[in-house]
């Protein structure tokens, strides 16, 4: 248990600033003086442990912490790190009472600080990136799992036009895009072939299953990602919406079930663990409550969501693979990450396989 609970320690909180993501202070002082409702420096900088694509910054003065968001600096590919959105989405579901944090203010002038940024309210509470909880009691852990899997049915529930959001994604079938939109971001920095993920880019656009409706979806919706308040096992804000976009809910709803199903990732996963005696909900209760909470009668058969979303994540991971080759990787983990391309584009086509392909 003390090397699990580490492991959320190694991955929370700040430390000081790698020179690599130093930004302007006193650029970013007479900004935020400008820009930022009530905003008295002096401004103290430190930089988040946890993630490795938009890095993010802990801005403390002597009465109020906030947090930076910026793109990285040097080359990017296209789409990617798109702050902009963050901010745009995080805004609106924050007016709709979403456990989000408040957004401050974007700056979209790379003079600034050296690539766009936003700012936004400093949540605190606890961060989990071990999947079977151990550092909190068993009594806990089902609600915390139920709030999780309940807060991504809120999200699924508004209507994007009448939040704001109607012109957020673009319009057909989300898994095409997105298949379509990985496939790009692979080749794009793509380093070996990997057999097993051209089976799959010729597999997935053939198979997409139709879109039943369309919300707003997070994009890379996991228990790491949200902050739970400090006594109670609640979301009280959703973090890292680089990916989120309008789409089919049952995206978002497959890639949180992954946890269940992955194994072998530096976020401990739930495939090996004996999940009754943790007091965490199987798989099967996972889609219960979602379909509970979102009113739906049933999801249909999980196989083909799992090939797409290990290959959407083999994807992503190339990426980071590519910004190594490209020298723009913001975490000495990115090599890590790197390393697990061909592990889940090999899991991706077995899953393909369960779902048909040949």
């Amino acid at each position: 248990m003390a090397e699990a609970e580490g492991r959320d320690e190694e991955f929370s909180g700040t430390k000081e600033v790698e020179e690599r993501h130093r930004i302007n202070e006193a650029n970013l002082d007479a900004w935020m003086k400008a820009n930022v409702e009530g905003y008295k420096g002096p401004l103290s900088v430190l930089q988040f442990k946890g993630g490795q694509s938009n890095p993010t910054y802990q801005l403390n003065t002597p009465t109020t912490s906030y947090v930076l968001r910026r793109k990285p600096f040097g080359k990017l590919l296209p789409s990617a790190h798109a702050v902009d959105r963050e901010f745009r989405v995080i805004s609106a579901l924050h007016k709709q009472g979403f456990p989000v944090a408040r957004t401050y203010g974007l700056c979209s002038d790379d003079g600034v600080i050296g690539s766009m940024f936003y700012i936004m309210s400093m949540e605190k509470g606890r961060v989990f990136w071990d999947q079977t909880l151990p550092s909190v009691s068993r009594e806990e852990r089902w609600p915390i799992y139920v709030s999780e899997i309940e807060t991504l049915a809120k999200l699924h529930s508004y209507d994007p036009e009448k939040i704001g959001l109607g012109d957020f994604g673009r319009s057909g079938n989300y898994f095409s895009r997105q298949v379509d939109r990985w496939t790009k971001q692979y080749r794009a920095s793509e380093t070996e072939k990997i057999e097993e993920v051209e089976r799959l880019i010729e597999w997935l656009p053939k198979t997409v299953p139709a879109q039943e409706r369309v919300s707003v979806v997070h994009g890379d919706y996991r228990l790491d990602n949200m902050i739970f308040a400090p006594n109670k096992p609640n979301v009280v804000a959703v973090l890292d919406w680089e990916l989120s976009t309008l789409g089919d809910p049952l995206a978002d709803f497959s890639y949180l079930l992954m946890q269940w199903v992955m194994s072998g990732t530096q976020r401990v996963g739930l495939s090996q663990s004996n999940l009754a005696e943790l007091n965490i909900p199987t798989l099967e209760q996972a889609v219960e409550i979602y379909c509970k909470a979102s009113g739906r009668t049933g999801i249909p058969d999980l196989n083909w969501y799992f090939a797409y979303n290990l290959f959407r994540l083999t994807g992503i991971l190339q990426g980071i693979a590519g910004r190594i080759r490209d020298g723009t990787a913001a975490s000495a983990r990115a090599h890590e990450s790197a390393a697990r391309v061909k592990p889940l584009a090999i899991a991706s086509w077995e899953f393909a396989v369960k779902a048909g392909a040949k």
